[in-house]
């Protein structure tokens, strides 16, 4: 091809896809790390089918010069092992897009890209296995094409992959190296010379920054506010926390379990956080509604627990490796009986450590349960942000009672009744520290007490815990212009499209103020105060029944005021899609 004006990108939308083990995962990490190099932050994530292995898989990514927290509108560049790639990532193909199709099966399938797409069919398995005989050795191949297509000098593109492979035997780091260099030489044939394609990456300095999803932020926080006991069962997206902590919890001195099943789970988190160790649990919708009970004995009995729900598509099992935000209800309502319980909602892997790290000193605080909300996306997605502050968390540690306190009581009562509602503590084995625990209504010893009196009383005393943390309850993000008409509410996953769908309504003339809660259970005042102060709000979210929409009014925001801006397909808002929906909403409310 000739290249008459080369075009410099500082945002660059990518889908490599085919069949779970194509190694598209592979292609897409090489090219973060060209992209890492030139000061590009990353957002990636992946569509992948829910089965151990096969089906159509995709490793998507954005590098951009400004900070993103969503894809774009349209991929740049699809990497397509087969014809269902093309067929899924066509359509969001931008109209003057690149395509690399593996022709080893056949042409691309045409009608399901755009007119002005430019389209290199190689057939990368049928080279791979007569070179190199392996066609894992394809995706090497790909990079090799693409590097070429981006402008990155072949020096550069094969100091990548060798780092890439290099904790691997040297036979298979050089067939890499062999199959990048054919990539190279179908590049030449086709007018791809180095350093010379149609696209240029900009750059921008390279700070110090760390690509991280929102499962490894969380166990990042929970560990060091003092978190040292986990257990959980494996549920997608749920799974890494435990296997990240299964690999270092240990050096700090800590436990992580792997349960047979999610009761299992809670109970055996139950127990640890009963001995004073600051305790977590982590699962999905399926297992949350198992844990139901367990988390209800925690706000009867006040014992300090944070639970973890990375929402998927439900109901029941639902699509488990698709977003959604349809377990808000029973986070902030389940459960039988009355009971206080928190529930923080973050939405960046900054955010989850932060709050991870807040819900552990919180759940000490209240001895109860703290919920972090989290979705798919928010889970399992990375991006590049900035290094957490590790000294910026304190532990806060309660009313803790050790020996010495016991010994100046005249009598300690577990469940003593305080103005605040939370009861001094001292745990088992404490001297002089016996007490009872029991899922039943009991008195100040924990004795088994069912009077109309006592029931009030204890009732009352554990609601009162909600207005003790009140004032330290995170509060929200906000964006866009505070005197702006229209107002827009969105929680997990759906802040990165909001952010940028802000920007392109800005430069359409609609001025839009955004609020992020980061504490969804109890609703705050300045949650409701901003729906007061604007004309209407749009509540983006990924359910049916726009359960946050009913949530805000239930508390006294003004119903009337409020727009539901639902999804629920098990895909994310794209910024322009929901920026439209918006548009469209503005024009019929003039």
């Amino acid at each position: 091809m000739t290249v008459e004006t080369q075009r410099k990108l500082a945002d660059l939308n990518v889908m490599v896809a085919g069949q779970g083990g194509d190694g598209s995962l592979t292609v897409a990490n090489l090219l973060g790390v060209v992209l890492g190099r030139r000061g590009f932050r990353m957002y990636t994530a992946r569509d992948v089918a829910s089965r151990i292995k096969g089906g159509h898989a995709a490793a998507l990514m954005r590098g951009s010069i400004a900070p993103r927290g969503c894809m774009g509108d349209a991929l740049d560049l699809l990497v397509a092992f087969d014809d269902e790639a093309v067929e899924r990532g066509g359509p969001w193909l931008a109209e003057d897009g690149f395509v690399v199709f593996d022709a080893s099966g056949g042409p691309a399938p045409r009608e399901y890209l755009p007119e002005g797409a430019t389209v290199f069919e190689i057939p990368f398995a049928r080279l791979a296995v007569r070179d190199l005989r392996r066609d894992l050795f394809k995706n090497s191949l790909g990079f090799g094409v693409v590097s070429r297509i981006l402008s990155v000098g072949d020096d550069e593109a094969a100091d990548v992959l060798t780092q890439r492979f290099a904790h691997l035997r040297r036979q298979v780091a050089d067939a890499n190296l062999r199959a990048l260099e054919a990539g190279f030489a179908y590049a030449d044939e086709n007018g791809l010379t180095a350093g010379s394609g149609p696209w240029a990456l900009d750059s921008a300095p390279n700070s110090d920054r760390i690509l991280i999803s929102g499962n490894e932020a969380v166990a990042v926080g929970f560990l060091v506010a003092g978190g040292r006991f986990f257990t959980g069962y494996p549920i997608t997206p749920a799974s890494e926390i435990l296997s990240f902590l299964e690999r270092r919890l240990p050096a700090f001195g800590g436990v992580a379990i792997q349960a047979e099943d999610e009761l299992a789970a809670v109970n055996m988190a139950i127990g640890a956080a009963m001995t004073g160790t600051r305790s977590m649990t982590a699962t999905s919708g399926p297992g949350i509604s198992l844990m139901q009970e367990g988390v209800s004995h925690l706000g009867s009995a006040e014992i300090p627990l944070v639970v973890v729900d990375c929402q998927r598509s439900g109901p029941s099992t639902g699509m488990p490796t698709k977003p959604e935000q349809s377990d808000i209800n029973m986070l902030v309502h389940g459960g039988n009986g009355d009971f206080p319980r928190i529930v923080l909602s973050p939405s960046t892997p900054t955010d989850c450590f932060h709050l991870a790290a807040a819900a552990s000193n919180l759940a000490q605080r209240i001895q109860g349960p703290v919920y972090l909300i989290l979705d798919q996306a928010v889970s399992q997605d990375s991006v590049t942000v900035e290094p957490f502050d590790l000294g910026s968390v304190e532990l806060a540690p309660g009313k803790r009672l050790d020996a010495d306190d016991v010994a100046q009581l005249g009598e300690y009562r577990r469940y003593l009744v305080t103005d605040d509602g939370v009861s001094p503590w001292a745990v088992p084995g404490t001297p002089g520290g016996m007490n009872l625990v029991t899922g039943n209504e009991r008195n100040e010893w924990g004795h088994v007490a069912t009077g109309a009196a006592n029931r009030v009383t204890m009732l009352d005393k554990r609601m009162r815990k909600i207005d003790l943390v009140r004032a330290d309850l995170p509060l929200a993000h906000r964006w866009g212009d505070p005197e702006a008409e229209a107002g827009m509410i969105g929680i997990g996953l759906e802040l990165g499209a909001m952010e940028e769908a802000t920007e392109r309504l800005a430069a359409a003339g609609v001025a839009i103020s955004g609020l992020q809660p980061r504490t969804l259970w109890p609703v705050l005042d300045e949650t409701i105060e901003f729906v007061r102060a604007h004309e209407r709000v749009y509540v983006v979210e990924h359910n049916a029944e726009g359960q946050l929409v009913h949530l805000i009014a239930s508390v006294g925001a003004p119903h009337e005021r409020l727009r539901s801006v639902l999804k629920y397909d098990g895909v994310p808002f794209r910024p322009g899609e929901l920026a439209g929906r918006i548009l469209e909403a503005e024009g019929a409310a003039s």
